[in-house]
């Protein structure tokens, strides 16, 4: 920040302890079980090196509702490290397992997320129990994370209507490699909604499955988000280093070659910090 006006944030990263930590298991529901740990300690010397300032980790889906890895990450990252949580509309307990864990680290848990794309691990959508969720994490000042595939859009769209107050952050660009052209429409809808943020992570390589030019969308993205809901998230993992940490957000600016370089700044950490700042009370 030294010679930079505005920060640089990575709004998505996960971190892991592996199958080497006792300390930490996976959870015994979990959908896939890393083996290579990725760890915050990692993260931060990589963090330090590409000159990124804050990075919120995503709590992965092999941990489930236990935060325990998360609760480490955040007391080794000394303010630098925010967090999502991860809970479970129809679990008894989720909502006060929630409030307890954002009154364990004030500050630093910045929304809840929620996973839409495997039909067997859906969230009760239309629920009194979703609604709940979704009101219970705003009052709390967290925004709602939605991981999703575009099919199953429309089940959030009542919650993102009737609580506008609570920012939505759509997870790597809506996954419009998932869905055909009128489900994606769905997500590209939400630029009418002024609390969807989309996140530019997880930008599909054309030389691989689906080999579908990823370009046409994150023009789509920026026509109807622009550089005020868009934020960057990076691609951070147990063999990163500096230099492929940095060439991670390198390899997002020709897609927005178009923009100035006030907007650059806006969706590689801008943006994002303005929107954090709000959930923390800043």
């Amino acid at each position: 920040m030294a010679t930079r006006s505005y920060p640089i944030v990575d709004a998505h990263v996960h971190c892991f302890a592996g199958r080497v930590d006792p300390r930490f298991p996976y959870h015994p529901d979990a959908p896939y079980r890393p083996e290579r740990p990725a760890t915050p300690e990692h993260l931060l010397v990589c963090m330090d090196e590409a000159d990124v300032d804050l990075a919120v980790i995503a709590h992965p889906e092999p941990y489930q509702d236990d935060h325990r890895y998360l609760d480490y990450c955040l007391n080794v990252g000394e303010g630098r490290l925010l967090a999502t949580c991860l809970f479970f509309a129809d679990h008894p307990g989720s909502l006060e397992r929630m409030s307890e864990l954002v009154k364990l680290h004030p500050g630093k848990i910045v929304a809840a997320r929620i996973h839409a794309y495997a039909p067997e691990r859906l969230p009760p959508f239309g629920s009194p129990e979703l609604r709940a969720f979704w009101k219970h994490a705003g009052d709390l000042g967290l925004a709602i994370q939605i991981h999703i595939e575009p099919r199953y859009a429309p089940g959030f769209e009542p919650m993102i209507r009737e609580f506008p107050e609570t920012t939505v952050i759509v997870d790597h660009l809506g996954r419009p490699m998932q869905g055909g052209l009128k489900e994606y429409a769905v997500v590209l809808g939400w630029g009418s909604l002024p609390n969807v943020v989309v996140k530019l992570s997880a930008i599909p390589d054309r030389e691989q499955y689906p080999h579908r030019d990823p370009a046409p969308f994150v023009r789509q993205l920026l026509d109807r988000f622009g550089p005020d809901r868009l934020i960057f998230g990076g691609d951070f993992g147990p063999e990163s280093t500096g230099d492929s940490y940095r060439a991670a957000r390198e390899r997002v600016r020709p897609y927005l070659a178009s923009l100035s370089t006030e907007d650059h700044a806006k969706i590689f950490g801008g943006t994002a910090a303005r929107l954090l700042g709000l959930f923390k009370g800043r």
